[in-house]
């Protein structure tokens, strides 16, 4: 079976280190994937000090993997060495903009999940941090990111201490429209979502939570309105610090 169809997210890590060689290698070879213009618009923070590593860990909730993890990885939208570049060499860059933002961090993600193939690939684990952009200020002052440098993605990585399941993904029919979007009516919700509210795991987590359906799940406690639109703000604010806004 390919590598990408038994992917899992690993948070346990085995003491064994990720040698300096690999990780270079792997974010070396990781460099060939697409990016707009050819332009390579990101840099990728390694962290590897149990120092640092708790500095950071507030800004991803005290998630456990952020410390335990042999290494850490922020990968940051990078606008500043082209612009460095471009002033460097009589030209006029003109980044520090919500286009420019989009298409750095496009280019970024792009190379973030280039490396989480080719990491797994090795056999190694990690787990990607969507907490990353919740509350950017301060991983950008743990980091001491400049102007049209900003955090996008963060990954922990290490040798797998774990094996959990495999989770659950929507039907390929659920995603793929036909040469138009075909919306989704309550008749291909039921088809799409029931199979997946059945589950006994998913089953579980509306009962430990003490709801009704697995959405109220998302919807009033993971990801709720006032959190979302709080963090927003916070989000915009770092943009305009970082001069993008």
């Amino acid at each position: 079976m390919k590598t990408i169809n038994m992917r899992r997210s690993i948070r346990k890590y085995s003491s064994r280190e990720v040698g300096d060689p690999l990780l270079k290698t792997l974010l070396r070879d990781s460099e060939r994937t697409q990016t707009m213009g050819n332009l390579q618009l990101y840099s990728v923070v390694i962290t590897r000090d149990a120092g640092k590593k708790a500095e950071l860990a507030p800004a991803h909730f005290h998630q456990p993997m952020v410390g335990e993890a042999p290494v850490v990885l922020t990968f940051c939208a990078d606008f500043r060495r082209t612009s460095l570049w471009a002033e460097n060499r009589k030209a006029t860059p003109g980044y520090g903009n919500i286009l420019s933002f989009l298409n750095a961090a496009t280019d970024t993600l792009l190379y973030c999940q280039t490396f989480c193939n080719l990491a797994e690939e090795e056999g190694l684990g990690l787990c990607f941090l969507g907490t990353t952009v919740y509350m950017p200020k301060e991983i950008i002052r743990v980091l001491r990111l400049p102007k049209l440098v900003f955090p996008v993605a963060t990954i922990t990585l290490g040798w797998p201490d774990e094996l959990p399941e495999l989770s659950d993904r929507l039907p390929l029919e659920a995603i793929v429209h036909e040469e138009t979007y075909e919306d989704y009516t309550p008749d291909r919700i039921d088809r799409f979502y029931q199979p997946k509210e059945a589950l006994p795991e998913n089953k579980h987590f509306v009962e430990i939570n003490r709801k009704e359906t697995l959405a109220q799940v998302f919807t009033d406690i993971r990801y709720t309105r006032k959190d979302n639109e709080a963090m927003s703000e916070g989000l915009l604010e770092a943009l305009r610090q970082q001069g993008f806004l």
